[in-house]
């Protein structure tokens, strides 16, 4: 009994002396046996250092970054006098009005720069579902995965926008490609669709004495 009790004894003044009294207060640094780098050599934001040649401990965003949060909270982040044409621009940004409505029409300058960059974009993300027509005829399709034709009446006559959020955020099974794809590549995408709905549903007159004959007609 007396071996016993001796043991528990040094049981409990072991247990104690190696973890402590839990919950209790005090001023010491606590032991740290793993410090899981908790204390690291790090440069702060906005201070010099001299191992990069512009002496800047804040890097430049690298190109094709794509920016994380909404772009909207540029008045809780900048001084009043900051001026930037696409923060807080919340029809290039969402696709939306300030009302919550879709935006009719792209609110970006067209060029064949940027159907160049929606076809690029649309080869990567789009064409495996959507098919190279836009019919949603895709290697997908065989295997009961349906896309959307960008051909049915409905689309075509949907805002500019709409496309615009279903493309960004995701709509049925399509997942969105907000952590993909740019604001701006997302209009090129948009503009891209609209030339492959063009492309189907173009009038001969609409079309130059040249090209009517390039094309046997």
């Amino acid at each position: 009994m007396r071996i016993f009790f001796a043991i528990f004894v040094f049981t409990i003044v072991a247990t104690v002396s190696i973890l402590g009294f839990r919950g209790s207060l005090s001023k010491k640094p606590p032991l740290e046996v793993f410090p899981d780098m908790d204390r690291q050599a790090r440069y702060k934001p906005q201070a010099e250092n001299e191992f990069f040649d512009d002496g800047r401990n804040d890097r430049p965003i690298p190109s094709g970054a794509v920016a994380r949060g909404n772009y909207f909270n540029q008045n809780e982040v900048f001084s009043e006098d900051f001026v930037d044409r696409r923060l807080g621009d919340v029809a290039f940004n969402k696709g939306k009005q300030p009302d919550g409505s879709f935006v009719r029409t792209l609110p970006t300058d067209v060029s064949f720069e940027q159907v160049e960059k929606g076809r690029q974009k649309y080869e990567i993300f789009c064409v495996s579902c959507h098919g190279s027509a836009g019919d949603g005829n895709g290697v997908t399709k065989p295997y009961g995965v349906l896309a959307a034709s960008y051909h049915d009446d409905r689309l075509r006559n949907e805002a500019d926008g709409y496309i615009y959020d279903v493309i960004m955020n995701g709509k049925g099974l399509m997942y969105g490609l907000r952590d993909r794809l740019s604001a701006e590549e997302a209009w090129s995408v948009v503009l891209y669709v609209r030339a492959l709905q063009f492309s189907q549903n173009a009038s001969v007159s609409e079309l130059t004495a040249a090209q009517r004959n390039v094309l046997g007609l």
